[in-house]
């Protein structure tokens, strides 16, 4: 109930597979509350461990550095983990948003190869941050990410 919006609309609840035993239990009970539900996973697990709960979330969320802190160096291999769990959204006829968080910046090789990857939902801390004018850093991010995702 805390993470609905103003209009009653669903909050997002990301659980993290690592640390959630259950991860279909708990997913269907944030459905079944009206929240969306959302698996996270970090960099060294694997894709296969979201793979069996992909009908049961609105989001997946491919964390590209480890957790912990900003400012860290975007994990280049990630985006192979992205394309795949792509492959199996799109393989499965499921309507899932892939996110991207840590080390996104505007530049090709972060948020464009994630786009490119199949990423469509970006975080971008410290590299949004960084701008003197955040609306250019958004500017850029954005196209950057749609030009990765082939729409511009």
């Amino acid at each position: 109930e805390v993470t609905k919006g103003p209009n009653g609309e669903p909050g997002v609840v990301i659980v993290h597979v690592e640390a959630c035993t259950h991860a279909h239990r708990a997913l269907s009970q944030i459905r079944a509350a009206g929240g969306s539900p959302s698996i996270a996973l970090n960099p060294h697990t694997p894709a296969e461990m979201v793979e069996n709960v992909l009908d049961l979330v609105d989001h997946v969320l491919v964390m590209t550095v480890n957790p912990g802190f900003g400012g860290q160096k975007f994990i280049p291999t990630m985006t192979d983990k992205i394309r795949k769990i792509r492959k199996w959204i799109v393989d499965r006829g499921l309507d899932v948003d892939i996110e991207v968080d840590g080390g996104i910046k505007a530049t090709k090789e972060t948020i464009g190869a994630c786009a490119e990857a199949g990423a469509n939902c970006f975080i971008a801390g410290s590299g949004l941050f960084a701008y003197d004018d955040m609306a250019q850093g958004v500017k850029e991010l954005t196209e950057l990410a749609l030009e990765g995702q082939g729409l511009k």
